[in-house]
């Protein structure tokens, strides 16, 4: 397994890190976990809802096993990558960081870091069923955007990937039919322009 002191770093993303990592690297591979699984179950405050009114995130929640994307890090770059993936993903400390054993589509056994969420924090969701996980989903917004952007996202990466999560997958279908239905807004041929 490649691991230790001096080597790269391997990171696991199941979620928005696997479409916007927003660290360098030099490898990224399709991979799994085992022992957790992908799951709606964080309630988010900060990046896709606020604690007035929270949106849904993903966290790898306990059984199963998850297909991501793991991307290696040149050993330069791992603090750095470290404390930007802190900074990003620990905002309210609802995951708890952890370097899990992750086999990639080529074979090879790493060991990534990555965030799994805890299920003592206030933010844990737990499963929830599917209408309430839309309801929650529809109306979140944060700093990070509109929490069905999140999800579409994701569902759209997941099957890039050749990923079937059946209850993201119905979920995405159930909002990309709302926003289908939604008319646009259209300014009034005669409404002024600012300028």
């Amino acid at each position: 397994m490649e691991t230790g002191e001096g080597a790269d770093l391997w990171v696991f993303g199941y979620g928005s890190l696997m479409w916007r990592p927003g660290f360098p690297f030099r490898e990224r591979h399709a991979a799994r976990v085992r022992g957790y699984h992908r799951s709606l179950c964080v309630y988010s405050h900060v990046h896709r809802g606020t604690p007035e009114r929270p949106g849904l995130v993903l966290g790898l929640d306990r059984g199963g096993s998850c297909r991501g994307v793991a991307f290696r890090v040149d050993v330069a770059h791992a603090q750095e990558t470290i404390a930007y993936l802190r900074a990003r993903e620990q905002a309210t400390a609802v995951y708890l960081e952890r370097r899990l054993a992750t086999r990639l589509a080529d074979g090879r056994l790493v060991t990534a870091l990555t965030y799994v969420v805890d299920r003592a924090h206030l933010q844990y969701a737990g499963r929830l069923d599917h209408e309430e996980t839309l309801h929650i989903v529809r109306g979140g917004v944060g700093q990070s955007g509109a929490n069905p952007d999140y999800v579409l996202s994701t569902a759209v990466h997941l099957v890039e990937l050749g990923v079937h999560d059946p209850h993201l997958a119905r979920l995405a279908a159930a909002l990309a039919e709302e926003a289908s239905r939604t008319p646009a807004v259209i300014a009034p041929a005669t409404a002024s322009r600012a300028g």
